[in-house]
């Protein structure tokens, strides 16, 4: 933005010493409540677009809802045409939103919250790596040697939004130490899941589109040194890397990651610059008489002023977390969680693995993993937090739903796929009334906390 010679000095933007200059300076944090709201209510909009999505598949429109989704779509520019079905526009396309929205999440807790600081990164990133390792394990155990074995990537991740949205049933009940360890435990466990994509469910990799990739993203890196603002700038971009990585066969959504770890976390100007600039064009405005004032070109620089006081990633996180609770994550829902039940498919030896995974292997690796940090003194349950409501809340992390049919989908065949979606579904499902279960025994209502002395109905 440029600053108008006619705005006194007093009254131009600062960096935080007070020195006119254009430097990132001061964090602004989205409140935690807003996201913990978003995420209730986007996990509530997520099970009714499951349940609506399982309903058709088990209907009289079950072959028209799956070739619905198989429907071909594409563009052609020259000779160059790119036509994929409807349902894989959703997983390589929409879903790379999603994890551009991942990369936000990650950079925020990386710059501002838990993961900032070792002590505090411990615990969830111990429970995250626990959460991952042991359902791995437990699936190679009963799928080593099968064709199901590349599953094993499918019960090692937590979705974030049907977890907070059942905190949110049981309302001021769960600590707050208790939903901030789940969401960082949730974020490390997307570090985890997206490394897996691109190491394990990626090949035939494209070295001349990877390095078009390679060059987008320093491209990016330079646009943001040198202060290029305007988002459509980056909205090409992106487009260019995404494509360059569809094309390199490395998933696209490792780059919406990268590309969400590339937003600048930090506001172009201090908070005191929206209150000096203000001052400086309610002065310029007031002066009445001198014809030489344009007032649009003063509504402009504040405009821009209190624009350029939210960082980038703070004001990207809040416009796209909406789209993505109540929008993406629905649609994903909806094309990939149609399974035709079919009890064969609930025996089937790929969905035993994969809902003993999610049901055992996620809360055993959280509590060992957490129990282990904390015996090493290398961490400490966060306040109000007891073992028994890590129990319960290790037993909701199972719920793998969104990433796990993700993963399902990039390591299975089609023979294979339906029995991962369905042990996906049973596992969660199981995860879900065991962990909820758990912690409505063990957490104590509101009115017993502000009465220690009563005893538990």
């Amino acid at each position: 933005m440029k600053i108008p010679d006619w705005l006194p000095v007093e009254h131009r933007p600062t960096g935080p010493d007070h020195e006119p200059r254009r430097a990132p300076i001061q964090r602004i944090v989205r409140p935690f409540s807003y996201f913990l709201k978003i995420e209730a209510a986007g996990g509530l909009v997520l099970l009714a677009c499951t349940i609506l999505s399982l309903a058709l598949a088990n209907s009289v429109w079950s072959d028209r809802f799956a070739e619905f989704w198989h429907t071909p779509i594409g563009f052609r520019i020259g000779g160059y045409e790119l036509t994929k079905s409807l349902v894989v526009w959703i997983n390589d396309g929409l879903m790379a939103i999603f994890f551009f929205a991942v990369g936000l999440e990650i950079k925020r807790e990386m710059v501002f919250g838990e993961l900032r600081e070792f002590r505090k990164a411990v615990l969830p990133a111990a429970a995250a790596l626990g959460g991952m390792v042991v359902p791995a394990g437990i699936y190679l155990a009963f799928q080593h040697g099968q064709p199901g074995e590349r599953g094993w990537g499918i019960p090692m991740a937590t979705d974030i939004a049907f977890v907070v949205g059942l905190l949110a049933l049981l309302g001021k009940r769960v600590p707050f130490g208790l939903k901030i360890l789940l969401l960082t435990l949730a974020i490390v466990d997307d570090i985890g899941a997206v490394l897996v994509i691109a190491v394990a469910y990626t090949s035939d990799i494209s070295f001349a589109y990877l390095g078009l990739a390679a060059i987008g993203f320093v491209i990016v890196h330079l646009c943001n040194r040198l202060g290029v603002r305007p988002i459509p700038v980056y909205v090409v971009l992106g487009a260019i890397i995404w494509f360059a990585s569809l094309k390199s066969h490395v998933h696209p959504t490792v780059a919406g990651v990268i590309l969400g770890l590339m937003t600048p976390a930090r506001p172009w100007y201090s908070e005191q610059s929206l209150v000096r600039v203000a001052d400086g064009v309610l002065h310029r405005l007031r002066q009445e008489g001198d014809e030489s004032v344009d007032h649009k070109e003063a509504v402009r620089v504040l405009t821009a002023t209190a624009r350029e006081t939210v960082s980038p990633l703070d004001r990207l996180e809040k416009a796209l977390h909406p789209w993505v609770a109540f929008a993406i994550m629905p649609i994903f829902a909806i094309a990939n969680a149609g399974v035709a039940i079919d009890m064969n498919q609930i025996g089937h030896p790929v969905a035993v693995a994969v809902a003993v995974g999610l049901v055992a292997g996620k809360a055993i690796g959280i509590l060992a993993f957490s129990w282990l940090a904390i015996r090493l003194g290398l961490a400490r349950l966060p306040a109000g937090v007891s073992w028994r409501g890590l129990v319960g809340a290790s037993c909701l992390a199972g719920i793998g739903f969104t990433m796990s049919l993700f993963i399902a989908g990039l390591a299975l065949d089609e023979s294979l796929l339906n029995a991962g979606k369905t042990g996906t579904l049973v596992g969660s499902t199981i995860s879900a009334v065991l962990g909820l279960s758990l912690l409505l025994l063990v957490l104590p209502r509101a009115d017993q906390k502000s009465n220690p002395d009563s005893k538990p109905s």
